[in-house]
């Protein structure tokens, strides 16, 4: 008596496809594109303009390749989840999707404190006092919460809109900053002196923990993958718009990083909101203070469409995991009216806002979002590894010469085995350094405790509803099949 295997495809015709090329490009921006990882890279001084460099090209080039690969050639619901479960079967496939998914609850958490950090320089005489404000913080991140989730709630075609105003937010004030920077040079000069040496890598153990953080930084193309059935002809406007938005978000991670240590010495730098002190130095220095709000009041818009983004999208794995059957049967159910996965989308939320309100517990700010930031980099990390090992083992398949919309990687089965052995390299590398305690932690023994015991009981969690769906599959089978 055998127990079937979960179907390999799941397309369902109650999704709606209601985006389209500039759609996923935004929603691309908006999801990878980061002023924190600029704020954190200026933290780390002139060493990061080449590490931008190194991770652009043996991880986010990869990466795009790869990503394009796959959702052309699979393109359904629960991207990096059904690329791992085609490959090597369910159960990595359900490691892959858990992994993706629960990382989201620290993620979020970081993600909002940063946003709110940020928003705080909308009130320019404040703004700095702000950012260190908890209850300030906390009240922004949970309002912030709330909205994208409402919004996704109701639907793409609502929610997209936020998304888009995600892009767009992200990068205008992105640029006001290299505008800025600019003009403050041509006046003053740079504050930071660049040169080939200083701009090199260097190892130090104060700093190695932020390496994780560049590649991270770069993430993010897939998560459109996870909603391929609610994307108009997604085997030609996935690629596309992965390149499209790959191009800008490169070019604007070197150009801002460029900027910020032009107008701020990096020790000085907030990895949190860094950008928006820079904003506000140089504003001020043009007199031209109306600047740093206006550009605090686009990323505030800014940061939520990356929230949106990103609950919109991960909210589909666990969706698909429960079609599969191995998380509660709720999981699967789509909102009768507005037919969305609304039981992920909550679920996800509700857990997000008490990991939120548990990691200011005895700690400060920047140490709480500095631990969410790790636990979120290494279990996000995990589903990478099975995505890069993916793309070899699918490799061997007749669809990929047969298959005409595929979007292949350059150079046959030798150019995905480099790309894979490539990303799948620095993935490993980044989960290490991942648990390296930053220089300025309080107590480094508790930081790496806290890391690694919160991923490894979110990997064991994820085991136990694993085991618990394929107990519950197999008497079903029993039960049919006798």
């Amino acid at each position: 008596m055998t127990v079937p295997a979960p179907r390999a495809r799941n397309s369902n015709p109650q999704l709606r496809k209601t985006m389209g090329f500039w759609d996923v490009m935004l929603f691309n921006i908006a999801q990878v594109l980061g002023p924190r990882w600029i704020a954190a890279a200026g933290h780390n001084g002139t060493s990061s303009i080449s590490l931008w460099l190194i991770a652009a090209l043996f991880f986010f080039v990869p990466s795009a390749l790869v990503i394009n690969e796959l959702s052309s050639r699979f393109p359904e619901e629960g991207g990096l989840y059904a690329w791992a479960r085609d490959a090597f079967g369910p159960f990595h496939g359900f490691i892959a999707g858990w992994s993706y998914w629960i990382q989201t609850v620290f993620y979020f958490p970081g993600l909002l404190l940063a946003s709110a950090s940020m928003s705080a320089y909308i009130s320019s005489s404040h703004g700095a006092t702000l950012a260190e404000s908890r209850p300030f913080l906390l009240w922004v991140s949970l309002a912030l919460l709330l909205i994208a989730v409402v919004l996704n709630l109701i639907g793409l075609n609502i929610g997209k809109w936020l998304q888009n105003a995600g892009g767009v937010g992200t990068y205008v004030p992105l640029l006001i900053l290299v505008i800025v920077a600019l003009l403050v040079c041509a006046r003053h000069g740079t504050v930071t002196h660049f040169t080939a040496a200083n701009m090199m890598p260097t190892w130090d153990w104060n700093t190695v923990n932020f390496w994780s953080q560049i590649a991270f930084a770069f993430t993010g193309l897939e998560l459109v993958s996870c909603m391929a059935e609610e994307v108009h002809n997604p085997r030609k406007v996935l690629p596309r718009a992965v390149f499209g938005a790959g191009a800008l978000i490169a070019l604007m991670y070197i150009a801002g990083t460029f900027a910020l240590l032009a107008v701020a010495p990096g020790a000085d730098i907030d990895p949190r909101s860094g950008v928006f002190q820079a904003i506000a130095i140089g504003s001020l220095a043009l007199r031209i203070g109306f600047i740093g709000v206006i550009a605090a009041i686009l990323v505030t818009a800014g940061n939520a469409g990356g929230i949106g983004s990103t609950v919109a999208g991960v909210a589909r794995v666990p969706f698909q995991v429960g079609i599969d059957r191995y998380l509660p049967a709720a999981f699967g159910k789509i909102h009768p009216r507005w037919k969305t996965p609304y039981v992920s989308i909550l679920v996800q939320a509700v857990i997000s806002g008490v990991i939120l309100l548990l990691s200011q517990i005895n700690e400060t700010t920047r140490g709480a979002y500095q631990s969410l930031v790790d636990i979120a980099i290494i279990l996000y990390f995990i589903p990478f590894l099975y995505m890069f090992a993916a793309v070899i083992k699918l490799s061997g398949r007749k669809d990929r010469s047969e298959n005409p919309h595929a979007v292949l990687v350059p150079g046959g089965i030798a150019g995905v085995w480099i790309c894979g052995c490539l990303g799948f390299f620095v993935v490993v590398v980044g989960i290490v350094v991942s648990l390296i305690a930053p220089g300025d932690s309080a107590s480094k023994l508790m930081f790496v405790l806290k890391v690694g015991i919160a991923t490894t009981a979110s990997i064991l969690l994820g085991l136990i509803l694993y085991w618990r769906g394929a107990r519950t599959n197999r008497a079903a089978s029993t039960g049919i099949n006798c």
